[in-house]
C-alpha cells in the first residue's frame, strides 16, 4: 500500500509540473499576441501626380496625364509596424494589368512610399485606376485618365 501511495504521489507531483509549465507558455504567448496585435498601420492617403518632392509628396497634382507623362502615386501610411507590404495594382480600362508593384516598408509613424509607371511609346488614351493593397488587403484606389498630347 505504501508504495502505491509514492506512485500516486510522484504521478501528482509531476501532472502539477507539467500544468505549471504549460501555464507559462500560455501567458507568455498572451503578452507575444498582444504586443502584435497593438501594432496598427493604415493607409491615410493616395496621391497621384506628374512629379515627385524630396519627401515622396507629389509636387504636381493631377488625375489628367499626358500619354508621355510618368505616373506618380504617393501612398502616405499612418502607425508603425515592423514590418508590412505596400502593394500598388494599376489596371486599364478593362481591367487589364499595367504594372503591379510590391514595397515592404518598416514605418514608424506617417510615413510616405511612392510607386510610379512610364511607358517610353506613349500610353493609350483612356481611363485607368491604381489600387494600393496593405498587406494583401485593399486599401484604397484612384482613377485617372490619359489623354492624347
Amino acid at each position: 500500500m505504501m508504495q502505491s501511495t509514492r506512485v500516486s504521489l510522484s504521478l501528482c507531483a509531476a501532472l502539477l509540473i507539467v500544468a505549471a509549465g504549460c501555464g507559462q507558455k500560455s501567458a507568455d504567448t498572451g503578452g507575444t499576441t498582444g504586443t502584435t496585435g497593438t501594432t496598427v498601420v493604415k493607409v491615410a492617403d493616395i496621391a497621384l501626380g506628374r512629379a515627385l518632392g524630396g519627401d515622396r509628396s507629389i509636387s504636381d497634382s493631377t488625375d489628367t496625364f499626358k500619354t508621355t507623362d510618368t505616373i506618380y502615386a504617393s501612398v502616405t501610411t499612418d502607425g508603425s509596424s515592423p514590418s508590412a507590404t505596400l502593394r500598388a495594382r494599376w489596371t486599364f480600362e478593362d481591367g487589364q494589368t499595367v504594372n503591379e508593384t510590391s514595397r515592404t516598408i518598416a514605418p514608424g509613424g506617417r510615413e510616405r512610399t511612392e510607386f510610379h509607371i512610364s511607358k517610353p511609346n506613349g500610353w493609350p488614351a483612356g481611363k485607368y485606376k491604381v489600387e494600393v493593397f496593405l498587406n494583401d488587403q485593399s486599401a484604397g484606389t484612384k482613377n485617372f485618365e490619359v489623354k492624347g498630347q
